[in-house]
């Protein structure tokens, strides 16, 4: 088994391992990898069930692949809920806007995290037929389930997230798109369905209508100022992001169920309503040999993880019948990678040159080739998803096992848990220090930092390094060093949006990343990193701009002014817009793991 780190030891204990009726830990991390490997091989054939599990159990224990944070919390236990990502219909009915808040409550106990949109419900001031009163609009009914989530820690231990998204064609589209300016909205990140015909207007300088959800025009607005809007909260607080709903839905599989209306709480899965995904993360670092991508290796991963994400979705426990019904019939499963920085370190690419975008294709497209030809081996040994005679992939005429394969997500927690840095974002920092649960500091430092200082004979710019938590800018670090371990807020606006776009190239569903934006980043630069990821074939983006939020998040001597845990005031840190609590294990992006 592999050696976890200090920091994943103590997130284990307070989130994974499993405990007794007086709460001592009774599992151990090999005995967590072995429940989910024979909890997940429970799909396979009989002959093949302990070939299987052993197979699966040796990847995680190499910390090669691990699967979404419910599959570790929940295999082989009574609920079993296994799955991350759920998206729930939100009809303009109020009995119906109530049922899917029971239904995310059940979900988000379960441990995962659930999208909405809200582009059906009536704006506010609208006449209300049945009763005489006035509609209040969507953002009012955001706000109560907001108060729902806070209250629902999911599993105990896991607070739950949401995404509302809403269309840029909904009268209430303004009020949308500042609504995470004020307090509130904590347990809710927001995007606005943009489509293609948003950018053609404001291209063209012509009106933009805001149409009522039951048909009509209500009046036309200016979209470059939408635009310019969208960008300038985001400015502000990191909120709205966007996603090129037309882009998104191109890639429909299953155009005859439906189209998409939501993503999950990072933004990186679209779905049908009722729908749900399987995740799971190859760990990229872990297959450099002397300097070079060990294809065979990773190609086996790759494979193994997909048969596992595939189990998952048949030994699962699903929350609503609903669920059930269409997960089985698409099979959706997405497969992704985390350690693309450690692994640009390893092979000697700056993250942020066009070497590393040239080798994120080459990367993805390698990881995205294997995963489609495992699903379509798993068609011929068990059958395509029942969906597939009447979905997009028919006309290809090549049977696969799973509507979707391929997903980048976040991997926060799964990314600490690994040692390794976090989905394709770069290094946060190349030192930090984390509060541990005995109110121990422990000290992170990226391994390969004072090596590649000690081989250039400057050893004496460790303490700097350490001090700053980044190489660039720091006096005595020699400049191939320094451009070798960049740091988020190291790499452009512009590098940051070009790198999704590579792996979005070669990925089925969406990505999870972060634009990560300086603290003197003007408006305009937030507006220009939304045009290059539309121009690029992103499917949606996400900007933050250091300082934008009211308490901002520790983690390294760039960064200083503190943002606390929720669940035990400790400093939390941020990666890829995740942020996770080493003390007790509390983190914001979990759901979508």
């Amino acid at each position: 088994m592999a050696r976890l780190t200090d920091n994943a030891l103590h997130v284990l204990e307070r989130r994974y391992l499993l405990r007794d009726e007086r709460g001592a830990v009774v599992e151990t991390p090999g005995a967590l990898f072995r429940r989910v490997a024979r909890a997940v091989a429970a799909a396979e054939p009989p002959a093949e069930r302990d070939r299987a599990a052993e197979r699966f159990e040796a990847r995680m224990s190499a910390l090669e692949f691990l699967p979404n944070s419910p599959t570790l919390m929940n295999a082989g236990r009574a609920h079993g809920q296994l799955a991350a990502c759920f998206v729930l219909p939100v009809e303009d009915d109020l009995a119906a806007i109530f049922d899917a808040l029971k239904w995310a409550a059940l979900i988000h106990q379960s441990g995962g995290g659930t999208g909405f949109a809200f582009s059906r419900l009536r704006p506010r001031g609208d006449v209300v037929k049945t009763t005489h009163g006035v509609a209040s609009g969507p953002v009012s009914f955001m706000r109560v389930y907001d108060a729902a989530t806070e209250i629902i820690k999911q599993g105990g231990v896991r607070r739950g997230a949401n995404m509302a998204v809403l269309s840029a064609e909904h009268p209430d589209i303004l009020e949308f798109v500042d609504a995470k300016r004020s307090h509130g909205l904590e347990n809710f990140n927001l995007s606005v369905a943009a489509p293609d015909a948003l950018f053609r207007a404001a291209s063209r300088g012509d009106p933009w209508p805001l149409r009522h959800p039951r048909g009509g025009i209500v009046r036309n607005i200016d979209p470059r100022a939408l635009l310019a809007r969208i960008a300038d909260s985001a400015w502000a607080s990191g909120e709205p992001g966007l996603v090129f709903l037309d882009r998104v839905e191109a890639a429909n599989p299953t155009p005859d169920l439906g189209h998409f209306e939501a993503v999950n709480p990072c933004g990186e899965q679209p779905l049908l309503p009722f729908e749900a995904c399987t995740l799971g993360s190859v760990n990229l670092a872990c297959f450099e040999r002397s300097g070079r991508v060990d294809w065979d290796g990773l190609g086996a991963c790759v494979r193994d993880g997909v048969r596992f994400l595939d189990d998952v979705l048949d030994v699962n426990v699903w929350p609503l019948p609903q669920i059930a019904e269409i997960s089985h019939r698409n099979r959706k499963v997405g497969l992704g990678v985390m350690g693309w920085a450690d692994l640009l370190v390893r092979l000697g690419i700056p993250y942020d040159s066009p070497d590393a975008l040239a080798k994120a294709d080459e990367v993805m497209g390698f990881v995205t080739r294997e995963a489609h030809a495992a699903s379509e081996a798993l068609a011929r040994e068990r059958g395509a998803f029942p969906g597939f005679p009447t979905s997009a992939l028919a006309h290809a005429g090549r049977p696969r096992r799973n509507a979707t394969v391929t997903t980048i997500a976040p991997t926060g927690t799964l990314a600490l848990i690994a040692g390794c840095s976090s989905g394709i974002e770069p290094l946060f920092a190349l030192a930090y220090v984390r509060r541990a649960l005995d109110d121990s500091e422990l000290r992170e430092e990226h391994p390969l930092v004072a090596e590649a200082l000690r081989a250039a004979g400057a050893d004496a710019a460790l303490a700097a390094v350490r001090a700053a938590g980044r190489a660039r800018g720091v006096p005595g670090v020699p400049p191939a060093v320094a451009r070798l371990f960049a740091t988020a807020h190291d790499v452009a606006p512009e590098a940051h949006v070009r790198m999704q776009a590579a792996f979005q190239r070669h990925t089925d569903n969406g990505v999870s990343k972060t634009i990560n934006l300086p603290r003197s980043a003007a408006v305009d630069d937030v507006a220009r990193a939304y045009a290059l990821a539309y121009e690029l074939g992103c499917k949606g983006i996400t900007v933050y701009r250091d300082g934008s939020r009211e308490r901002q998040v520790l983690t390294s001597g760039a960064t200083r002014n503190g943002e606390e845990c929720p669940q035990c005031a400790s400093p939390l840190s941020r990666t890829g817009g995740c942020m996770t609590c080493a003390r007790c294990g509390w983190a914001s992006c979990e759901t979508t793991e």
